[in-house]
């Protein structure tokens, strides 16, 4: 019995349901699509350099169409220092040799073909490398010369000009202008980076830049891909006059939204920028997609960036910061899908990415992580491992109950932690380096991937040493060791995401149901499934129903076939959350 006629029903076993969403019926892979993040670094290496490479995905692919599902996103694999771990791209239209050459990125795709799996590609257009020709070219040429409008370049304040031309700060720390030498040797003009001072800014107040992207993609969807994941699609535009702002560019603004009025964040340009976009993956047919990384709040605001000629999806970042509050996680939930339905998008659902500690780690505390996200270190505050990849598998049925759209991140169904035992010596993000370990970064989401506990670095290369060290926590962890347990997070995954499938969870509706929404539980009922998440130190009394699945299953006997039925008096446990089928009476 689908939410709609439930709400017609005379009597609701379960008590009264406030419907939220109904179901989708809209055209478009991407509306319920669930798609796994691949951060090439860490994936699998292949060649023994320590290093993920384009030969290491192909080689699992098939284990990612064995957890079911739809698409794979690759963060950057193009040509680059490797200054911030590609994302400094010096070439749009090659591959880097870390990770292999184009030959060796056809024949992924020719691979993820097989396996009907999509592929979507990293886009970087805020920023580029210090190496990249362009700005090698800005460097020689005088100010004022078409080299240097490709960037944002402008002479320092100061008798002779030797302050910045404005209080922006980088996102990594620091000033986000750096001074250049002129070609003649003296101290010259200034560049905008927003990142790293590797990183300079475009200026997409030219329209050279908006050819040279869209060149860009038209190179990539001439080799079948699915889409672009959009780097910082917030902040290519700036205001114009590029005026004071007091903090970070990635702070708070006056009102408590993330940049909200920050004049390097959602200037309204932006949206014809990415119109264009759009109308040139519709020449390559209606199956290209494009997906916003905007930071921006309130939601309503949000859904801006994916009006029916725009972006096809944005990340819910409301949804990620959101953790396990109930009452924060049910507004995020309805504000979502109220604002995304207004505009006839879907809503999508994300709990890790490469620019976060892992939720398994961030749900192993009671109350907020260390660092508000920067990092985990060895002299932080320690989370409880157990008690975070319990919490992380419930939060993550919880999630992929959810109606529409849904981003995973490598290593998250094996119920990964985030590498803390990182050496000062060996960290690479520059922020840890900008901030003089103040903060410590990103690194600890981006160890490698364990494959095979017992060969050389669990399977993820037999060469050299991986490039960040794997905690030892990942042999017990390992993909080969959870696909022999029943009862294994992996396990779990692969159940969740094919029953999702079977039961079309990301096109459903959603209606709260009122009698199971405290202070620490949330339940929604989507089509004919009712889901139930316990946040709190104390069982739950579930329903009657028919189990489907629990996030703790006590014995491998309840992921039989046949599920459970009881008529009453069954509880869900701290930390768990559970599907069923809810009868009406």
């Amino acid at each position: 019995m689908s939410v709609d006629s439930m709400l017609k029903a005379p009597a609701i076993a379960a008590g009264p349901l406030t419907l939220v969403h109904t179901a989708d019926e809209a055209a478009g892979w991407w509306r319920s699509a669930v798609i796994y993040q691949v951060y090439p670094r860490s994936f699998r290496d292949l060649n023994g350099d320590g290093i993920g490479d384009l030969a290491g995905i192909t080689a699992e692919l098939p284990q990612l169409a064995r957890l079911d599902v739809d698409a794979v996103w690759l963060s950057p694999f193009y040509r680059s220092p490797q200054k911030d771990a590609g994302y400094d791209v010096s070439d749009y239209c090659d591959v880097d040799p870390l990770f292999g050459t184009l030959a060796d990125f056809d024949a992924m795709m020719a691979q993820a073909a097989r396996l009907n799996l999509r592929v979507i590609v990293d886009l970087v257009p805020n920023h580029c490398s210090d190496q990249h020709a362009a700005f090698q070219a800005a460097l020689g040429a005088p100010a004022g010369s078409p080299e240097r409008d490709m960037f944002i370049f402008r002479d320092g304040r100061g008798p002779f000009g030797e302050e910045p031309p404005n209080n922006w700060e980088s996102h990594f720390g620091g000033p986000a202008w750096t001074r250049i030498s002129e070609p003649d040797g003296q101290p010259g003009q200034w560049y905008l980076h927003l990142f790293d001072t590797s990183q300079p800014d475009f200026n997409w107040d030219n329209q050279a830049v908006h050819d040279e992207f869209e060149r860009v993609l038209r190179f990539w969807l001439d080799r079948g891909v699915a889409g672009f994941r959009v780097d910082v699609a917030h902040a290519l535009v700036k205001a114009p006059g590029l005026p004071e702002w007091g903090g970070r560019a990635d702070g708070n603004s006056c009102d408590g939204y993330p940049g909200h009025d920050a004049p390097m964040f959602g200037q309204p340009a932006l949206h014809d920028i990415y119109r264009a976009w759009r109308r040139i993956l519709a020449e390559y047919g209606p199956d290209r997609i494009l997906c916003a990384e905007a930071n921006v709040d309130p939601l309503p605001r949000l859904a801006d960036w994916v009006r029916p000629d725009e972006m096809h999806q944005a990340f819910n970042f409301p949804y990620l910061h959101a953790g396990l509050d109930v009452h924060r996680l049910r507004g995020v939930i309805t504000d979502s899908l109220v604002a995304l339905d207004a505009v006839g998008a879907p809503s999508t659902w994300v709990l890790s990415n490469h620019d976060v500690v892992r939720h398994a780690t961030r749900f192993g505390y009671d109350g907020p992580a260390p660092r508000d996200g920067d990092g985990i270190g060895t002299f932080d505050r320690q989370p409880d491992s157990v008690l975070g990849r319990k919490r992380a598998a419930a939060a993550s049925m919880f999630m992929l109950g959810l109606p529409g759209g849904a981003y995973l991140y490598q290593g998250e169904e094996l119920g990964l932690p985030d590498g803390i035992d990182i050496p000062d010596s060996q960290r690479q993000d520059p922020t840890f380096a900008r901030t003089g370990g103040e903060r410590l970064g990103r690194d600890g989401c981006r160890v490698p991937l364990p494959w095979r506990a017992a060969e050389p670095h669990t399977g993820f290369g037999s060469g050299q040493d991986p490039w960040l060290p794997q905690p030892a926590s990942f042999a017990e962890l390992a993909r080969d060791v959870q696909t022999e347990q029943p009862t294994s997070h992996l396990n779990l995954y692969r159940r969740m995401l094919a029953m999702r499938r079977q039961l079309d969870l990301g096109r459903g509706s959603l209606a709260w149901l009122e009698n199971w929404c405290s202070d620490t539980s949330l339940a929604y009922v989507n089509g004919t499934t009712l889901v139930v998440m316990n946040v709190g130190p104390d069982p739950v009394d579930l329903p009657p129903g028919h189990v489907l699945l629990r996030s703790s299953p006590e014995s491998a006997e309840q992921y039989s076939a046949s599920p459970e039925t009881y008529d009453g008096g069954h509880q869900l446990g701290s930390g768990e959350t559970v599907w069923l089928n809810l009868p009406v009476g």
